[in-house]
């Protein structure tokens, strides 16, 4: 078993992710879809002997992996494409799962992500805009058009902390700086607080995970920095209620006041099976205005969703109201609005 023939087929296959697991058959996930490539069971040895193949290819030790159990970390294969991949060791056995990255930053109009989300990011010059989302639901894609946009319309410095790296952006109108966690640098947050030092017009942060990251990140856009980063929360409200919650509650009225002036816009989305058997992006769009920002001041999050409602007519939609647009549309079945509807019981409801 070649690795190498496995990372073509997944290409040739237009899969997402490729699982090596002991005991089963390489598998692809396709459209949100388990599809074993044979029968031929993975044995230990054999997994073993891939994921050692995995860390030749990058280059990388193996040691700390060998002895953590965990590791992330990309590849590029020429004239193929890059793989991000997730290595780890389940039942004593090593194992991994494979993310597969196109070369090139894709069309954001062929995967279907609403323009307003691109165009209006690349136009702002300092604040936060946040992408939020389950795992796996394209946030990494939206993140890299963004950027991509930025770096062909605007002259300044952008620079990315990923981890691990996944698109690779080429220097057009901006100057580009990608840094890989672990790599590059040794954590988020020493990254972020040392990229303040280092002329940034534009900080991507691929994951605001923790206390101290959502402070610097909060602190860097106050300063006049444009931050985009993501959680892995649904919906504005819970993502504002998460960014607040993770702060002593000493604290939590002062970081109100700050998101309230910093926060541009929260973009959730989610990728939905559709009837042509497609994976789509479904989306809900929060910007702040006036009202908004005095919610988050008076925490008052759980009126937000009633704000997004009715200010259509100002970019902004619901979840629920995008998945009904699908359905609407013929895109989605109604078993899948219901099961990706934010409050099933009022969707159910209106049908």
């Amino acid at each position: 078993m070649e690795l190498l023939e496995i990372l073509k087929k997944a290409v040739e296959k237009n899969a997402s992710d490729i699982f090596i697991i002991s005991g089963l058959p390489v598998s692809y996930k396709i459209y949100g879809q388990l599809t074993p490539e044979n029968e031929e069971i993975i044995l230990p040895g054999t997994a073993k002997d891939l994921v050692e193949e995995m860390y030749k290819l990058a280059s990388r030790d193996i040691s700390d992996y060998e002895k953590a159990g965990d590791d992330d970390f990309s590849v590029s294969i020429k004239g193929l494409s890059r793989f991000r991949i997730s290595a780890y060791k389940q039942r004593g056995s090593m194992a991994a799962v494979i993310r597969v990255v196109a070369f090139d930053i894709p069309d954001y109009a062929s995967l279907n992500i609403e323009s307003s989300i691109i165009t209006e990011t690349a136009e702002k010059t300092k604040g936060l805009v946040l992408v939020t989302g389950p795992a796996g639901g394209g946030k990494s894609t939206t993140l890299a058009c963004m950027i991509d946009e930025i770096n062909k319309n605007r002259n300044g410095h952008i620079i990315t902390l990923e981890d691990p790296i996944e698109y690779l952006h080429k220097n057009k109108k901006s100057i580009i700086s990608q840094r890989e966690i672990s790599s590059d640098t040794e954590s988020y947050i020493t990254a972020l607080r040392a990229c303040l030092r280092q002329s940034p017009d534009v900080i991507l942060l691929g994951e605001m995970r923790d206390y101290e990251t959502i402070s610097t990140a909060l602190t860097a856009a106050e300063t006049g920095h444009l931050v985009i980063s993501t959680l892995h929360s649904v919906g504005a409200q819970n993502t504002i209620d998460r960014i607040i919650d993770i702060f002593p509650s000493n604290q939590q009225q002062q970081v109100r006041i700050q998101l309230a002036q910093l926060l541009h816009t929260v973009v959730s989305q989610q990728l939905v099976p559709c009837e042509d058997g497609k994976l789509r992006p479904a989306f809900e769009i929060m910007k702040c205005n006036n009202a908004i920002r005095n919610m988050i001041r008076e925490s008052k999050t759980h009126q937000i969703d009633t704000v997004i409602s009715s200010c259509g007519e100002e970019g902004m939609i619901t979840m629920d109201s995008y998945l009904f647009n699908m359905y609407k549309k013929g895109t989605i079945s109604k078993n899948t609005l219901l099961k990706y509807a934010m409050h099933q019981d009022i969707m159910s409801r209106k049908l």
